[in-house]
């Protein structure tokens, strides 16, 4: 296979690989509070990431990042939650879709924190976006669904992610990254979920761990696979997880997506898209003294 080939099996099977995850754990909310299901991604996500700490294990003490460490994960921890909320509550499809509204508040986020001055073209299809998620709430019929606000705050949190990424990546290993993450997501649900704690049956536990694990392998793939070939030709394949959710919760769940879904799907996605594809064709600032350096 050559490298676009792969990529593109990566980004595939990485992206079914993440609905099937986010299938399970729709599963599981009806019985397992949403802290403990988070609880348990994120144990499992912190045994798979300690081993790369083997030949250095205070690496992660050395940090002198430790605020920004705590920030992601407080604004990780809450993005997560919202999404295994959404992900339990509503459809799969349009839990899916709401999550990738995140390019949406990528915008108005990188204006404030790091600067970046969006053009006219780009900050009209932004709104277009955000139309996309108040079709989803449908607020002039009486099905309202405020639900869908959940997940617009989940992809918010997200988007807020991705900056501190930003930030930290100028001067932290990804590995450091990863391990702030996960302790801090453990942390962070620990309380609620041993609150609310629900005793799993020895068949749910294999499905929270497996959560974790499926969860963390798919988006290894995506994010192996998107290096390895063009945006235009790979980005579009992770937006398949929207036809894989229809497809999953309507086999499993017996699902099926109105015209308000369906509307707001294909805003979102049309222009979450664009921003995406034509942030990797902008020409990126070498300023010293910008935030990333």
């Amino acid at each position: 296979m050559d490298r676009t080939a792969r990529g593109i099996t990566l980004v595939s099977f990485g992206s079914l690989t993440l609905v099937v995850m986010a299938a399970m754990v729709k599963q599981l909310g009806t019985v397992i509070p949403t802290m403990e299901i988070l609880m348990f991604r994120s144990l499992v996500g912190l045994c798979m990431v300690l081993p790369f700490f083997i030949r250095n294990p205070m690496e992660p003490l050395h940090t002198k990042r430790f605020g920004l460490h705590f920030l992601r994960g407080v604004v990780g921890t809450l993005g997560n939650f919202f999404f295994f909320w959404t992900v339990t509550h509503l459809m799969l499809a349009d839990a899916m879709a709401l999550q990738f509204s995140r390019p949406l508040f990528m915008l108005p986020l990188a204006l404030v924190f790091l600067g970046e001055i969006a053009g006219f073209r780009r900050s009209m299809v932004t709104v277009v976006g955000f139309v996309g998620i108040v079709l989803y709430c449908r607020p002039f019929t009486d099905g309202f669904e405020p639900g869908a606000l959940v997940g617009a705050a989940g992809a918010l949190t997200g988007a807020l992610v991705v900056i501190c990424i930003k930030r930290l990546a100028s001067s932290e290993p990804t590995r450091v990254i990863m391990f702030y993450y996960a302790i801090w997501n453990l942390l962070f649900s620990l309380i609620p979920a041993l609150w609310q704690w629900v005793t799993p049956t020895w068949p749910q536990f294999a499905f929270l761990l497996a959560v974790g694990f499926v969860g963390i392998s798919g988006q290894a793939m995506i994010t192996h696979g998107l290096t390895l070939g063009e945006a235009t030709v790979l980005v579009p394949l992770d937006y398949s997880r929207i036809v894989y959710s229809a497809a999953l919760g309507y086999l499993l769940f017996n699902e099926v997506p109105g015209p308000w879904s369906l509307a707001g799907m294909a805003l979102i996605v049309a222009a979450s898209l664009y921003l995406v594809l034509t942030e990797k064709r902008r020409p990126k600032p070498l300023d010293p003294n910008s935030p990333m350096h």
